[in-house]
């Protein structure tokens, strides 16, 4: 098994060799871009789940622009993190968004025009989790670019409550994306499902899903990198009994 480093590397490196990288380029250090992108997100929008989801929180990378643009033509609720978690989460409302904008709502930059900014408070409860990676495994073991932005979002939401380990956790990549396997530790978030240009992938992911933030595993800086995380230690404090 190689460390997850090594795996990045040969991904990046694949991708780019084969053509098979798209804009933003390179890809290395990214969730990488990919040709098919759009097939892999119409594979997710045929699935149950995404048909019955009211609520889908996706990543907000470049590959997965299609899904968040097919949520909000759907008339569904987009809750996307902002990069790398610096002003918290961004909520679009796809039934109050007319269709001719919602590919526009999908950048971030539109988003952030035709979304508003919410506290952890305004987080309504998400129904389907959609994540980017670098790279994953068929048994649900993922890795992305390696400074856990998905697994800070994923225990945010766990921590507020706005979902538990019953909501699906999707991820859309290349088939060449998907390796023998990944070394996974307890704050990784698995998936369920993989959606690639040709296939979806049911995982039946042995993995816990983690159930919060690991917070001895946050990086000092971090709390002022994200301010939401400072925010979600203030409301865990204000929800604690009052002493006797």
């Amino acid at each position: 098994m190689r460390d997850k480093a090594a795996i990045r590397k040969f991904v990046w490196d694949s991708m780019e060799r084969l053509g098979i990288a798209r804009f933003p380029r390179p890809v290395h250090g990214r969730i990488p871009n990919f040709v098919g992108a759009e097939l892999a997100a119409k594979r997710v929008a045929e699935l149950k789940a995404f048909k019955r989801a009211r609520v889908v929180k996706v990543n907000p990378d470049s590959p997965q622009r299609p899904i968040r643009e097919a949520v909000l033509r759907l008339g569904k609720t987009l809750l996307m993190p902002t990069p790398r978690l610096r002003q918290g989460f961004l909520l679009v409302d796809g039934s109050r968004l007319p269709k001719s904008m919602a590919s526009a709502a999908s950048t971030i930059g539109g988003a952030f025009r035709l979304g508003k900014l919410v506290s952890l408070q305004e987080i309504p409860n998400v129904d389907l989790v959609v994540v980017g990676s670098v790279a994953v495994a068929p048994d649900g073991a993922r890795i992305g670019k390696g400074h856990g932005y998905s697994e800070y979002e994923y225990g945010i939401l766990r921590e507020i409550g706005a979902l538990d380990d019953s909501v699906p956790v999707i991820t859309t990549v290349h088939d060449i994306q998907i390796v023998d396997s990944i070394p996974i530790e307890e704050h990784d978030v698995p998936v369920d499902l993989i959606a690639t240009p040709t296939k979806i992938l049911e995982t039946r992911c042995p993995y816990a899903k983690p159930s919060g933030i690991f917070w001895g595993k946050v990086r000092p800086e971090a709390l002022g990198e994200m301010p939401i995380l400072c925010e979600l230690k203030k409301l865990k404090r204000d929800e604690e009994p009052a002493p006797d």
